[in-house]
């Protein structure tokens, strides 16, 4: 089964994610689901959230852009109720898109070295300091499971400046080459 990328607008993107315990059954499937559906729509993360589930639950291949980012070479895991704890150094503004906003990137602020503390999907813990690029793809997939998104973190006139870009989204009036699930009384475009 193909699981649908849920699109801005759609009310499960705005909730807040419940952490998993460790007997909940089908995690591995559904992790597989969720990297299958990550590259059929060519991402490099994907969080539950995005797939219409609200649980502490993020996959990530960093390794396509690992050219331009040597850190995300070979970087590929599953992250369970993860946990970031930002360390030093200022923020630095790059260019972020996001599967759930299809069509728009904007220069989103974001600090560059963290600590991360998360479950693997055998439920095993991990705690890794993290830098660069790969840090801002575990942010920004982090952001979905406390009902953020990266618009969030632009300014009022930026969002300002891409709201006819929202509403096209929220409304279905949008093409996208992957399956996606539009927000409740969308009207799909043809």
């Amino acid at each position: 089964m193909k699981l649908p990328v849920y699109l801005y607008g759609h009310p499960v993107l705005r909730k807040e994610s419940e952490p998993l315990e460790k007997d909940t059954e089908g995690i591995k499937e559904l992790v597989a689901q969720m990297f299958d559906a990550m590259y059929e729509s060519e991402g490099v993360g994907l969080a539950a959230p995005q797939i219409g589930k609200n649980i502490a639950l993020v996959v990530i291949d960093a390794d396509p852009v690992s050219d331009s980012f040597p850190e995300c070479a070979g970087r590929k895991f599953c992250l369970i109720n993860p946990e970031i704890e930002i360390l030093d150094g200022d923020p630095i503004s790059r260019s972020e898109g996001c599967l759930s906003l299809p069509g728009i990137s904007e220069s989103v602020p974001r600090v560059e070295h963290i600590r991360l503390t998360w479950l693997d999907e055998d439920f095993n813990e991990h705690t890794e300091e993290i830098s660069g690029f790969l840090a801002r793809i575990v942010q920004h997939e982090c952001d979905h499971l406390d009902g953020k998104l990266f618009i969030d973190h632009l300014s009022g006139i930026r969002k300002q400046l891409i709201r006819a870009k929202l509403n096209r989204i929220s409304s279905g009036n949008i093409a996208v080459d992957y399956p996606v699930r539009f927000a409740p009384g969308a009207k799909r475009r043809r």
